[in-house]
């Protein structure tokens, strides 16, 4: 039986959101200026900010958001540094763990940390637990893309270096969902990722899974356009991406590297000589549009998937134009009732019922 997630605080259609002010590498200044600037976006929200109260009080009425936030005063941190099994088993009385409480007993949509990873998914895990019929939970992003939408979904990118054909097939799935109640897309093109395009190329889980993908697109729920390669990520030829946390984590942070080496080299190349330079002011129109569509910032966010209660993981560097970035995505996912249209989603193929998702309802 799946339980459907219900709400104590938003009556009035308010979306409430469960942040954790003290997650992240600069501290909760920077947490409550995400808040500040995601309020402007979407002024029918609520915060429940969870740190030690003395110093977000101060922060809060500083920006003047009082009336958006309640703060649940907690006075312990998790540390970057912290072992998942240390905050497990020691990390109770902390702003992280308080957060994502939050969600577990239904008075928050959803939950939003830069805290470390590891913890956020230990704590996830324990407090919130599996929908039924998943066996390994995600981790989905947005990678920066040449279509319409601008982003694609991959995943995983981390939440487990190991995948079978099943929990691939379960990533498709989870994957669609995100795009279609996050992005927007009524029918997602999804795409697994291999060293070729070729039935035949592959290890025998991802054949495996392609056919299980295959089979599973024919309710119209999404559109399995087959293996897609490497460089098939950013492109506009589909909208999610699929791969085992291995594989999609050394995408990720190889295409992060390759960012940062040709911005770099942009800069050297136009402060080579005065005529370089010269050359750099005539082209700073197209490259603050260049910069402004790959900004990692306006993608900062990765989605918890197959858990019972949404969870977005902004990066830890974040700043405020980031984490209002994650507490945007948290707010669409939390308007839309993802939760429980991703558990109606798994439970019709895992065998719990036959209900399907119909996008925008």
């Amino acid at each position: 039986m799946i339980g459907t997630v219900s709400h104590t605080t938003n009556s009035d259609n308010t979306v409430v959101l469960s942040v954790d002010a003290m997650g992240g590498d600069k501290g909760p200044s920077v947490v409550i200026a995400g808040i500040s600037l995601a309020i402007k976006e979407n002024p029918d929200v609520h915060f429940l900010v969870h740190g030690p109260e003395s110093e977000l009080k101060f922060l809060i009425n500083k920006r003047n958001i009082n009336s958006f936030c309640t703060i649940i005063n907690v006075k312990g941190v998790v540390q970057m540094t912290d072992k998942p099994s240390h905050v497990m088993r020691y990390g109770k009385d902390t702003s992280m763990w308080s957060a994502i409480t939050s969600v577990k007993q239904q008075k928050a949509d959803a939950c939003v940390s830069c805290g470390n990873t590891g913890a956020l998914m230990a704590v996830s895990m324990i407090r919130l637990r599996k929908l039924p019929g998943i066996n390994r939970p995600a981790i989905a992003i947005l990678f920066p893309c040449l279509g319409a939408n601008k982003f694609n979904v991959m995943l995983d990118v981390g939440a487990d270096i190991r995948a079978d054909e099943n929990d691939l097939l379960q990533y498709a799935l989870m994957g669609a969902s995100y795009s279609r109640n996050g992005m927007g897309i009524a029918q997602p093109r999804v795409g697994l990722l291999n060293v070729g395009t070729e039935e035949n190329k592959g290890r025998a889980e991802l054949k495996v899974a392609h056919d299980l993908i295959q089979d599973m697109s024919n309710n119209g729920s999404f559109e399995f356009i087959g293996f897609v390669e490497g460089d098939d990520i950013p492109s506009s030829k589909v909208d999610v991406i699929v791969t085992d946390g291995f594989t999609g984590n050394i995408a990720l942070k190889s295409a992060e590297g390759t960012a940062g080496f040709i911005a770099s080299s942009i800069r050297s190349a136009f402060k080579y000589n005065l005529l370089s330079y010269l050359a750099g002011l005539a082209a700073l129109g197209p490259l603050r549009r260049l910069k402004e569509s790959t900004d990692p910032r306006r993608a900062n966010g990765g989605l918890f998937l197959g858990l019972n209660g949404t969870v977005v993981k902004s990066h830890g560097a974040a700043d405020a134009t980031g984490i209002a970035a994650a507490l945007g995505l948290a707010y669409r996912l939390g308007s839309a009732k993802f939760t429980s249209r991703l558990a109606a989603r798994v439970a019709s193929v895992s065998g719990y019922h036959e209900e399907t998702e119909e996008y925008g309802k």
